[in-house]
């Protein structure tokens, strides 16, 4: 477990007064594209952006094949598979449910089944309508045999449905355990983070089949819901899993200000709305009580102002070794990846890099080869590769 947290907020590119130094930005690279082969720099690493694959409509998810090869979700609704040379397959993989894909809602993360060499059983999150027309984030999963996803079951179903298109959360993790863990917005409806009886703005643990662990903090509690891990959450659109201590971390939207990383402990209370370093959207009015309560968690780190993350990835690799043991956001209102300085004691340093390179950075991963893969928001966007110079 780490130390107590390091609170930390960067107003402006300057480190708040009180907190420990934070080293000054890195180089963005300047907000153009890079040239083919062109050398970028960062404090630690030198390195090379390629653009793997084009040809997706805003791509949400990434989840590399045994095969070398990847699934990428695209929000309005379709899976797709890229072949091990970065060749985009014409035709989308059939199988999915009907998918509701509105606003911020659509076709969203995807995971493997830790035992996907065997089962071949893929996971994802998506929007779809229930009866009474209301939109809810629900999670499947299939078989996949070739073009097609098999014997498809929904494993998980949230009560949080408003008529709304935001706030869906939805990222997917397995940890090492084999637990599934699941992010949920609070679907523009702030109140409902800090209902137990709602699955919305909350962080859910499941088994695989989507039965409730016997454990998990709620079970056996009238006035709670059995799934729910975590509560108190806006919008968490990050998760991954330290590399040394197995802890899952999440980050997840503030509102003007107030993005945060926090690191998961079962049955704690994030705060929202309650208490956040984000201000009302327009006024810059306070939310909440303020910035700390009594029983609920401060983040590890935040950012005032926002940069509105997506996806998050620890690098544990070799080929970029001098990112080895970083944390690395995206980011979708700025634009660029950060690259978080992780210690025992939390987040050392921030570096920013990418600033306007390829634009709304949704999701980041480490592939087999080692490399850092980003998925760009876009009408026309795509992988991209971050890669050792030589």
């Amino acid at each position: 477990m780490f130390a107590l947290p390091l609170r930390i907020v960067l107003l402006f590119g300057l480190v708040a007064a009180g907190a420990v130094a934070c080293a000054p930005f890195g180089p963005d690279n300047r907000a153009r594209a890079a040239s083919p082969g062109e050398i970028l720099e960062s404090r630690k690493q030198r390195f090379v952006l390629h653009r793997v694959t084009d040809g997706l409509e805003h791509p949400w998810s990434l989840a590399f094949l045994p095969d070398g090869g990847m699934l990428v979700t695209e929000r309005p609704g379709r899976l797709r598979r890229v072949s091990p040379e970065g060749v985009l397959h014409p035709q989308p993989i059939d199988g999915l449910p009907e998918i509701w894909a509105q606003g911020q809602g659509g076709l969203l993360d995807l995971a493997l089944d830790p035992d996907f060499a065997d089962n071949r059983l893929v996971y994802f999150s998506y929007t779809a309508l229930a009866e009474d027309g209301l939109a809810g984030t629900r999670v499947a999963r299939g078989r996949l045999d070739g073009r097609r996803l098999e014997n498809l079951e929904v494993i998980f179903v949230s009560n949080g449905r408003t008529p709304t298109g935001r706030h869906f959360g939805s990222r997917l993790l397995f940890d090492r355990k084999g637990y599934l863990y699941i992010t949920s917005g609070d679907r523009g409806r702030r109140q409902l983070a800090q209902d137990l009886r709602s699955h919305a703005g909350k962080v859910l643990r499941l088994l695989p089949d989507g039965s409730v662990p016997p454990d998990n903090p709620f079970v056996g509690r009238e006035d709670a819901l059995p799934e729910i891990y975590t509560w108190g959450n806006r919008n968490p659109q990050g998760m991954a899993l330290h590399p040394a201590t197995g802890e899952v971390w999440i980050h997840e939207h503030g509102p003007q200000g107030g993005d945060e990383i926090n690191i998961l402990k079962a049955g704690a209370n994030y705060g929202w709305p309650v208490i956040t370093y984000g201000r009302e959207y327009g006024t810059g009015l306070p939310i909440g009580e303020g910035t700390a309560k009594e029983g609920m968690e401060q983040p590890l780190w935040y950012w005032v102002p926002s940069i509105a993350p997506s996806g998050m990835a620890f690098y544990t690799g070799d080929r970029l070794a001098g990112w080895k043991g970083d944390l690395f956001v995206g980011a979708l209102r700025a634009q660029l990846l950060v690259r978080l300085e992780v210690t025992a004691d939390g987040v050392r340093a921030e570096e920013r890099l990418l600033r306007g390179r390829i634009g709304r950075i949704r999701d980041v991963r480490q592939g087999p080869d080692g490399l850092l893969y980003l998925l760009n928001d876009a009408a026309d966007g795509g992988i991209w590769t971050l890669s050792p110079a030589r």
